[in-house]
């Protein structure tokens, strides 16, 4: 992905904003899971509400889930980190476009509400932010894109060795 920036200067930043976005969904599903106790799995209506959003058994088990796979990669970091943010922002928007598009029928598994709806495109836009600046590199090829964003010739891409 030579399109995305080399060690940028603010990805550990970015990467501290996706492990506390990942941190939030963590909690959110350990606590979802605590206060859904006595309600159904796909629960759609009167579902307690956990740290601001309404969850139902099933979708605080997935955030559970969600939470720990974000933290675990931010805590890990090179590279891996940038993948899973960049899944995730993905996963996090589109479920929040199809749980909205479900919002009012039957379908709606997982209880989303519009606010959930909301804040999942948060943080699907965080974790995207997080993935398309958070690629590490070595420090030669982080001054060949350097290069390469200025302008320079492509000339100077360090030399691999090629099969003859």
């Amino acid at each position: 992905m030579s399109h995305f920036p080399v060690n940028h200067p603010l990805r550990r930043l970015y990467r501290a904003l996706a492990a506390l976005a990942g941190l939030y969904v963590l909690i959110f599903g350990i606590v979802g899971v605590v206060k859904t106790g006595g309600y159904g799995f796909f629960a759609q209506h009167g579902t307690p509400s956990a740290l601001g959003l309404h969850s139902n058994r099933a979708f605080a088990i997935l955030s559970i889930v969600a939470g720990a796979i974000i933290v675990g990669a931010a805590v890990y970091g090179r590279n891996l980190d940038m993948w899973v943010n960049l899944a995730g922002g993905v996963v996090f928007l589109l479920s929040g476009f199809v749980m909205m598009v479900l919002l009012q029928t039957t379908f709606n598994y997982l209880g989303f509400t519009m606010t959930t709806c909301i804040v999942s495109f948060v943080i699907g836009l965080i974790l995207l932010t997080a993935g398309f600046y958070g690629q590490v590199a070595s420090p030669s090829r982080a001054a060949y894109e350097d290069r390469f964003r200025r302008g320079g010739p492509p000339a100077l891409r360090p030399a691999t060795p090629h099969a003859v």
